[in-house]
């Protein structure tokens, strides 16, 4: 059982460009460098993160098989903290299957992401995404959906498409918390929570937010629609580091979490539900 108010970080990114490609980054200098496991650990001193799951970074083509390589070694050493693996394999590609057979069987793999709000509006709309997709079902795999506000009907639609996929959908669906224009954002949250195959990732949100609503109060509104969507046992909390150094630290981060949960009168079941308890079931820790 998990120490009460530890927390399973499930989105940790660790990224070596001294190594493999992320064109990304090049836009984002700020964080346009190694981020290993020593910067983790001071990163994550004093926030009752106790273990992790990476999530894939979006390498790359070259770089995809590669980087799954890289962090099957540094996850496999215990003082690593990280228990589970969501790697990267592009459903788009004819070659998604055989790619996936090289690693299925990898007891650290909980799941694949394939990241979509970079890439063109349609792209999980074609027959060959959506059937590779189907694939990770009877693997036990989840599916990680990483898609900006306005791609979210096509995210419901690619949920339809797999109902026998676990989706995890990751930053609450990215919401333009900024623009404070809610309504659109809303609404597809509730056709995605419709779906009972689909949790939500409580992450990021501090990313989408202007300075004035990095806070609490200020998040309340999207948080406290997402816990009332999913419910408290369809929720799963994400760091988002190092990303999420571009708004806020991640004790930062990990405090405005708690006020939250406060805000909401969240109970301690709910807190470790959301904490720590969703995590193990969802992606099979």
């Amino acid at each position: 059982m998990p120490i009460p108010d530890s927390i399973t970080d499930t989105h940790l990114h660790l990224w070596n460009p001294s190594h493999f490609r992320y064109p990304w980054l090049k836009g984002v200098p700020a964080i346009n460098r190694d981020f290993l496991l020593p910067d983790r650990r001071a990163a994550v001193a004093g926030c009752g993160i106790l273990r992790s799951v990476f999530v894939e970074c979006a390498a790359a083509a070259d770089s995809v098989a590669p980087e799954a390589d890289w962090i099957f070694r540094l996850a496999s050493k215990p003082a690593s903290g990280i228990i589970g693996v969501v790697a990267s394999v592009w459903p788009e590609r004819k070659n998604f299957a055989r790619l996936l057979d090289v690693i299925a069987g990898h007891p650290l793999l909980k799941g694949i992401r394939r990241v979509l709000h970079t890439e063109p509006d349609g792209l999980p709309a074609s027959p060959q995404f959506s059937a590779n997709v189907r694939r990770l079902g009877s693997l036990g795999l989840t599916f990680d959906l990483c898609v900006l506000e306005r791609q979210l009907p096509q995210a419901v639609d690619l949920v339809d498409k797999c109902p026998g996929v676990t989706f995890v959908l990751n930053h609450c669906g990215m919401p333009d918390i900024a623009a404070r224009a809610p309504d659109f954002w809303r609404s597809q949250i509730l056709r995605l929570a419709e779906r009972p195959n689909v949790v939500c990732k409580v992450s990021g949100l501090l990313l989408y937010a202007a300075e004035d609503q990095r806070s609490a109060d200020g998040l309340r509104p999207w948080f406290g629609h997402v816990v009332a969507s999913f419910g408290w046992d369809r929720v799963l909390w994400g760091g988002d580091w190092p990303v999420c150094t571009l708004a806020a630290s991640l004790l930062r981060w990990v405090a405005v979490t708690r006020e939250l949960l406060g805000l909401l009168h969240a109970t301690t079941a709910q807190r470790n539900a959301l904490f720590n308890l969703n995590a193990e079931r969802i992606y099979n820790l």
